[in-house]
């Protein structure tokens, strides 16, 4: 497996997320029809918010030093019983450097910083996305997660719900006052 720094994005490096965000948000137009504005950008109004609720992570991946990717993170409380699951709210690498083990690498660095309840939703119309979690989540679980079909999207999507059950503690880098609120 690739080895991948994954850190928390500090609020200094929001610009950083907001251009790789575009490449992303770019990449979606093969599954969804997002508009642009009319200044050639698409809109993501939950991003200031990463830097400003303490339920929600952003972070940066490097792989040999090379900004790679993203993914933002943030809790969720069912308001039925209060139960927090993590959910992986978006989640990107650059096209120039998949299957090369950074996303897995990156994904199971998440997983392990935050044990507990977790989600991914995957679009149904994307099959490539479709098959990178449920394999990786299927090989990190060893086969302990649920699938379910969601209509909630537009379009629908597959939800993987699992369990992280490591021990590993938190980073510092993930200290309240470092997320610059």
């Amino acid at each position: 497996m690739a080895q991948v720094d994954v850190r928390s994005a500090k609020k200094s490096e929001q610009p950083v997320v907001e251009a790789l965000l575009q490449l992303y948000l770019y990449d979606f137009t093969e599954f969804e029809n997002l508009p642009i504005n009319d200044r050639g950008r698409f809109d993501y109004p939950y991003l200031p918010h990463y830097w400003e609720d303490p339920s929600r992570y952003p972070f940066l991946f490097r792989h040999d030093g090379k900004l790679s990717g993203f993914a933002l993170l943030r809790y969720d409380t069912d308001p039925v019983n209060g139960q927090q699951t993590m959910e992986m709210a978006e989640f990107f690498v650059l096209k120039n450097q998949r299957r090369q083990g950074i996303g897995e690498a990156a994904a199971r660095r998440l997983f392990d910083l935050f044990p507990g309840k977790w989600v991914v939703r995957v679009l149904k119309s994307n099959r490539a996305a479709y098959s990178f979690w449920k394999q990786l989540i299927s090989a990190y679980t060893k086969d302990q997660f649920m699938e379910s079909d969601n209509q909630a999207l537009v379009g629908g999507s597959y939800e993987f719900s699992f369990e992280s059950q490591t021990d590993m503690e938190m980073p510092e880098d993930l200290d309240i006052d470092i997320l610059d609120y």
